[in-house]
């Protein structure tokens, strides 16, 4: 049985926090005939919102993957979260996506988070429409949110509908195509429309934004072009077909208005998603790399009879076992089949698969070519992972995660919980590449790193209460890192006599610092065979080893190179082992010399605040050794940018909240690591002695 993929749109939506997002998704649901009862999020009952922690602080912490029909089309909707912790779900969704929508809030607009996510969908590029939602609300002006997705975000909207009224007076909407009013009555049922002619005090409007849709889409095709500058206007079929070609080029993005809570404008959603996203065959198709990662030149095209490519996007665990989210993009997958997963090199048998509906499942036998898709009980999955034919393997490019900047360590409280803890945060890991664990040696302490305090906050509230661990959670900590400013040139050498065979190992070496990101770089310019060519590996894993501990404070070492110049060997009493311990001892001798500083991670802050607080919250972030970036008046309220040191940021909500009578919100995410003060440097190492003292206890 062929699949017509013309029919299908896997698409994904997504937006700032609070913009909306799960409650149209839920309209779109309840339209599509999928739910009959809408579920509300500020009830904690939303059908895709079904974690405790997401109902009961009514955002969206997983991505839920949804199926559902619309004018015989099939959609695939992934709705994401919008929380800047939680970036990781939106980025790892945009990446198995063909299109998407995003949602903006008639009044907050384009806001910081939204930001982020425009600019991970034009790395994956992927094509969009905009829907301007809660125009039902106090300061919402639509004309305004346009302009800023134009001045912000620097994209081009292309106005499709015009809104009837704003704010309280919000009814309806005009369609520009079709020059057609859609007025819904107050019942806040979404079908209860009438088609009308456009209000009187409308039509100037409409037909000055008509003539510049137009304008922009005949620019798409150059026969339709020149016979619209003859004075011959396109008929509707003929916009439609370049608005979706321009659509797909991203060219610009259809942009619609509604309320979502209200149930006014979601068919025009549904509609421009069918009319103008890509489906599966006509988006780019993905590059294969080999097991080396390097691009082969070769494609995963669209094609049901092609080699099995897929793409294990996330990970779920829910009560029926572990749920591995998969984007089919070439080939067959039937059950009972066993694919290759060419990150780890072992195979995976295909068990059970499942079409999702938020926390609802259909049983499927075959998955083929555009499907999105739920596989049970896989073992060694992880995100990023790609499943693929074993006779015929390739690897679809991975996807990259960004390292944690914040770390707070977690005590079980007795040895029941102790296990569960083990086996929950096994689980969470693989749920979240964004989210590392770790167990320091010495303490015995369980160390958590995320992403920001509201990120570790949830895994610590999961961890409580999905899996009923009891356990003591120390102070958020902060991930500094070292880095060297000087180039110094030493020599070391590694002798030990003691009854039986001794070790001999002697290198000169030049020690210097690089730029910014350029990581840890080993380089031997050692000639004539001063050092045997099999030792020489182990000189850069000496140095390998000793980087995670640097010379200041023993936090992980940044942007350094290491050059072997010459060295010495004993053709007996010289080993790998020999040379291993030198470059050690080398590390220990030399990097203090090297000017050694710290680094600390500095957040990209986004503060919105009433004009009233401007002064007192600029001011707090002063003492907070923030930078300021930028201050933007918007309609209700002051956007403040700033980067500031995340060891400044611990408890900022509390803060902000009391200075502005609970109204001022923040978002921030990692931007760079920069040296800091010298009186920091001292309070970091006081603290870090202290702590040693509180271990030796």
């Amino acid at each position: 049985m062929q699949k017509d993929l013309s029919k299908y749109r896997n698409i994904g939506i997504f937006a700032h926090v609070d913009a909306g997002k799960t409650t149209t998704t839920e309209r779109i649901l309840k339209l599509t005939g999928k739910i009959h009862k809408i579920g509300e999020v500020h009830d904690g009952a939303a059908t895709t919102d079904f974690m405790e922690q997401e109902q009961e602080r009514g955002i969206t912490i997983q991505s839920a993957a949804t199926t559902c029909f619309w004018d015989d089309h099939r959609l695939n909707i992934i709705d994401t979260p919008g929380h800047v912790d939680f970036t990781i779900e939106v980025y790892r969704s945009l990446k198995v996506l063909d299109g998407g929508v995003g949602v903006f809030c008639g009044s907050g607009g384009v806001e910081p988070q939204s930001e982020t996510n425009w600019r991970y969908a034009n790395d994956s590029k992927v094509a969009r429409l905009i829907y301007v939602n809660k125009l039902d609300r106090l300061g919402a002006d639509f004309y305004r949110v346009v302009d800023q997705v134009k001045k912000v975000l620097g994209a081009k909207p292309l106005v499709m509908v015009l809104p009837i009224g704003e704010e309280a007076e919000f009814v309806g909407v005009v369609d520009l195509l079709e020059r057609k009013a859609y007025i819904w009555d107050d019942t806040g049922l979404p079908e209860n429309f009438e088609v009308k002619d456009v209000p009187e005090d409308m039509k100037e409007k409409v037909e000055q934004y008509r003539a510049e849709l137009i304008e922009t889409a005949v620019e798409e095709d150059d026969e339709v072009m020149e016979k619209y500058l003859e004075g011959e206007e396109p008929d509707v079929a003929t916009l439609k077909r370049c608005i979706r070609q321009g659509t797909i080029n991203l060219s610009f993005f259809p942009t619609y208005c509604g309320s979502a809570f209200k149930n006014k404008g979601v068919q025009q959603i549904l509609n421009a998603v069918v009319d103008y996203l890509p489906n599966p065959t006509e988006v780019p198709p993905q590059p294969e790399v080999d097991m080396e990662g390097n691009e082969t030149g070769e494609f995963a095209h669209v094609d049901p009879e092609g080699p099995v490519r897929a793409l294990a996007f996330k990970i779920m665990d829910d009560r029926f076992g572990a749920l591995t989210f998969t984007r089919v993009y070439s080939g067959t997958i039937k059950k009972g089949d066993t694919l290759l997963n060419t990150f780890t090199g072992k195979t995976e048998r295909i068990g059970r698969m499942v079409e999702m509906h938020a926390d609802d499942r259909s049983i499927v036998e075959v998955a083929s070519a555009g499907d999105i898709i739920a596989i049970v009980g896989m073992k060694n999955v992880q995100t990023g992972h790609t499943l693929a034919d074993q006779k015929n393997p390739a690897t679809l490019e991975p996807m990259v995660f960004p390292d944690p900047v914040i770390s707070i360590a977690v005590v079980p409280k007795d040895k029941t919980s102790s296990e569960k803890m083990s086996v929950a945060l096994g689980k969470m890991v693989a749920e979240d590449p964004s989210f590392h664990v770790n167990v320091d040696q010495e303490s015995g302490e369980t160390i958590l790193r995320g992403m920001g305090e509201l990120h570790l906050d949830i895994k610590v509230d999961i961890l409580k209460r999905t899996y009923g661990v009891e356990a003591d959670i120390g102070k958020p900590q902060v991930a500094y890192r070292e880095t060297i400013t000087k180039k110094i040139e030493d020599s070391y050498t590694h002798k030990k006599q003691t009854g039986g065979s001794g070790q001999y190992a002697k290198i000169d070496y030049t020690i210097e610092p690089l730029e910014t990101g350029e990581g840890f770089v080993f380089e031997s310019k050692v000639t004539g065979g001063r050092v045997p060519k099999e030792y020489i590996p182990s000189v850069e894993k000496g140095f390998k080893v000793m980087k995670d501990k640097g010379p200041l404070c023993g936090f992980p070492l940044l942007d350094f190179k290491l050059t072997l110049l010459d060295g010495g060997f004993h053709a007996v009493d010289s080993s790998q082992m020999a040379f291993e311990a030198a470059s050690k001892a080398a590390f220990r001798q030399s990097l203090p010399k090297c000017g050694p500083q710290l680094l600390e991670p500095i957040m990209k802050v986004d503060v919105f605040v009433p004009d009233a607080n401007v002064g007192d919250v600029i001011g707090d972030l002063n003492r907070r050794r923030g930078m300021m970036k930028s201050q933007e008046p918007g309609a209700t309220n002051v956007r403040i940018k700033a980067d500031v040191p995340l060891s400044e940021m611990f408890g900022y909500i509390g803060d902000l909240r009391s200075s502005t009578s609970g109204r001022g919100q923040f978002s921030m995410e990692f931007s760079h690591y920069a040296p800091v003060p010298n009186n920091v440097l001292i309070k970091v190492k006081a603290e870090l002695a202290e702590r040693e003292a509180q271990k030796k206890k």
